[in-house]
């Protein structure tokens, strides 16, 4: 399915739907001996943990990562790596109301038209819920640039017409504290 991968020499595959057993990634190109074990993307899949803020969904996921593989006593192997995140607050009775009605906002049917089925229980591979394996494999990018001395922050400026109006030493203390958890 196009779309769910990305990258050459860091290379990774999502998979899982919203309302299956679970979403996960592959992922390719991760070099040998990187210490990484699951409480490293743990910390990263906390920070994109729905239900923190206001709006946003109601569903309440744990995102406990498991690495199924290419991780050996506390290292990657040089091996495809394979981190797995199990859906256990899916609720896919709650959309029966809706199966027939399409989602402003959602990829109901873009989805639908692209590829000839629609997956109403949340949207399926177009859920939001998807991003929490891209957030497992960017934790894994961020250990890799890590060991090469690169550190990357990244926050939001602005929002609905609301922006920073500076970014200085005291803006970046209480962004940290704001994405701690």
């Amino acid at each position: 399915m196009s779309g769910s991968s990305f990258g050459k020499a860091f290379h990774i595959t999502t998979f899982g739907e919203s309302h299956g057993p679970g979403i996960g990634v592959v992922i390719q190109g991760c070099p040998p001996g990187l210490r990484l074990d699951e409480s490293m993307i743990q910390a990263d899949l906390d920070k994109r943990r729905p239900g923190q803020g206001v709006g946003g969904t109601r569903r309440r996921e744990p995102d406990h990562p498991v690495i199924l593989s290419g991780v050996f006593q506390g290292r990657t192997t040089g091996t495809p790596l394979t981190v797995f995140i199990q859906n256990k607050d899916a609720k896919s009775s709650a959309y029966s109301d809706i199966a027939n009605l399409y989602r402003p906002g959602h990829g109901d049917f873009t989805y639908q038209k692209k590829y000839g089925i629609r997956d109403y229980r949340g949207g399926g591979r177009a859920s939001a819920r998807e991003t929490a394996a891209r957030v497992a494999a960017g934790a894994v990018a961020r250990k890799i640039l890590e060991r090469e001395g690169v550190k990357i922050d990244s926050f939001t400026r602005a929002i609905g017409g609301i922006a920073m109006q500076q970014f200085d030493a005291e803006a970046k203390k209480e962004i940290d504290a704001m994405t701690r958890i």
